[in-house]
């Protein structure tokens, strides 16, 4: 029933659109080749969803299916709403003429090419960037920088740097020289501490095979520290017994232990320096919504005093603005990630930001700032569902904490 409503939606919008391409051409043979393309999109989705997946995920064919899927899609969508604008125009016209003119016949002015071939412009623009987004986006690395700053940061810890990377997603990955580009990056930042804020696959431990020693690489003098995300837990996949479910999450628990990570239960550590220390605590998921609530921040927080500088990770951000941000003890700085940034917007650093996504979470990307404490959504190291991303960027996280208050 599903594919049925999303092929008829499909077929609507096909409709409505290829109005725009008709005022060019009545070519049949153009009519019959629009629509082969369009009826092979449907039916290669259609197709990839019924063969068996590795790791019952988004990777290989289903992915690259969602993809061209989507860049057919949205494009399609945007010409059928300049389709739809300029009959909003022409159809009260054609009724004033019927009211107030000489002719008797009810008649809707032809569409102009001018507006046909501005939909077609406009079309070709998400369609070409998702393109893109699957070509070159998905593993285009960047490096962000962050100075925050803070009255009682322990003197010891001035000019302390944190590196940030949060779901990796390895099930969806196909290109290792690409991936050991991104860990070669986060290494290259030579960090006090590095810390992976959750979601290290899509649905089994068994998608970090052949990463694992990749992954390993990454070190800090002062650790790594990990936690797990919602997609760690196995949720989204049916599995043949509890038991095969627990044993994968155990699994996946050893892998980090196996890459030299500390993987954070509802725990916390420290970390000392020159007779100084602050606090690093790390929650289980906790998600606003259906998302597992596994994460416990007062059982995390137990041994951590109220004078204590604290740091915690905590996968999803919608924790932080529920839980976190008025929490009696005091975190100063949470770092997360699983919005991924929906992997689709606009940035213009300092200026403009703007993604889907921000309807659905209120702190979706970035460094945000709410009552004298901090939140850092990390934009995500991998992609997951659509294998690429356009406009926001895969992101190695750097923070690095100041004493003091900040300028001005």
């Amino acid at each position: 029933m599903r594919w049925f409503i999303l092929a008829a939606i499909y077929l609507v919008v096909d409709l409505y659109a290829y109005q725009a391409l008709r005022v060019f051409s009545k070519n049949i043979w153009i009519a019959l080749l629009y629509f082969l393309i369009s009826a092979i999109v449907i039916a290669n989705l259609i197709y990839q969803f019924n063969q068996p997946a590795p790791n019952d995920g988004f990777g290989g064919g289903r992915g690259y299916a969602i993809g061209i899927f989507l860049a057919f899609f949205v494009g399609k969508i945007v010409l059928s709403f300049v389709m739809l604008g300029e009959d909003i125009i022409r159809v009260p016209m054609a009724g004033i003429q019927k009211l107030f003119g000489s002719s008797e016949s009810f008649e809707i002015p032809s569409r102009r090419k001018f507006i046909s071939t501005i939909a077609i412009g406009l079309a070709a623009i998400p369609f070409a960037g998702l393109l893109y987004g699957m070509y070159k986006g998905r593993y285009n690395f960047r490096v962000l920088r962050y100075t925050l700053y803070f009255e009682d940061l322990p003197t010891a810890f001035d000019g302390y740097r944190i590196s940030q990377i949060s779901d990796v997603h390895s099930g969806s990955f196909d290109n290792k020289n690409k991936i050991k580009y991104g860990v070669d990056l986060l290494k290259e930042q030579k960090s006090d501490l590095v810390v992976f804020t959750g979601d290290l696959v899509n649905n089994k431990a068994s998608e970090m095979e052949g990463w694992k020693d990749l992954f390993s690489e990454i070190n800090a003098p002062d650790g790594v520290f990990s936690i797990l995300g919602n997609h760690d837990y196995g949720d989204y996949h049916n599995w043949e017994s509890q038991t095969a479910k627990e044993e994968n999450l155990n699994t996946l628990k050893q892998t980090h232990a196996d890459m030299g990570w500390n993987l954070m239960l509802n725990e916390n550590r420290f970390i000392e320096k020159d007779g100084e220390r602050i606090a690093l605590v790390g929650v289980e998921n906790w998600g606003a919504g259906g998302f597992k609530k596994a994460g416990d921040l007062n059982k995390a927080g137990e041994g951590v005093e109220d004078k204590d500088f604290k740091i915690l990770l905590s996968h999803d951000p919608s924790h932080w603005e529920q839980e976190v941000k008025f929490h009696p003890k005091k975190y100063h700085l949470t770092m997360s990630g699983h919005t991924h940034g929906m992997q689709f917007g606009i940035e213009i650093p300092g200026w403009f930001k703007w993604s889907p996504v921000q309807y659905r979470y209120k702190h979706w990307a970035g460094i945000y700032e709410e009552a004298g404490r901090y939140i850092n959504v990390n934009r995500g190291f991998g992609f997951l569902a659509y294998p690429g991303r356009v406009g926001i960027w895969p992101e190695i996280s750097v923070i690095e904490l100041k004493k003091g208050s900040k300028p001005a």
